[in-house]
């Protein structure tokens, strides 16, 4: 094997280790994880309704996610890697004991579908671009969230 492709090996094995360790601050229930992998001007597109941008606020995001599933796992399905680009389809699932977007703990065992698509400088995510099945988990819960308030 030569030193280049020693140096691919290495850089992709980083970048691998770098998403798994995002989802894994999920279902470790540390939000904190997330400062070792996400550079700190990451991009996350789209934001979550009232989700500041970069890791600090992805940190609350995770915070809601957890209290609402206590017992969060994301399992992931499939990877597709390239160097400086993962593609990825998971899952999330957990019991729903805290509210989540308005939604009383209903108690019910859920799980719904996302896929992520990240960008990569080698080691840190810099961009994520994602898509959560949102309706899936609300006929799942049997309800949706309320109409948000006009001001």
């Amino acid at each position: 094997m030569s030193t280049s492709d020693t140096g691919l090996s290495d850089r992709l094995r980083a970048e691998r280790l770098a998403v798994e360790t995002f989802y894994r601050a999920f279902s470790d229930r540390n939000p904190d994880l997330v400062d070792e992998v996400l550079a700190p001007t990451w991009d996350d597109i789209p934001l979550a309704p009232g989700q500041g941008p970069g890791p600090e606020g992805v940190k609350s995001i995770i915070r809601s996610v957890v209290q609402a599933f206590p017992d969060v796992r994301v399992t992931v399905h499939d990877m597709v890697q390239e160097p400086g680009k993962i593609g990825v389809r998971a899952e999330i699932s957990g019991t729903h004991r805290g509210e989540l977007f308005g939604i009383a703990p209903t108690g019910k065992k859920v799980s719904f579908r996302l896929h992520e698509f990240h960008m990569l400088d080698g080691k840190r995510v810099t961009t994520t671009w994602h898509m959560e099945d949102w309706f899936g988990l609300f006929l799942q819960l049997g309800q949706f969230p309320p109409p948000a308030k006009k001001e």
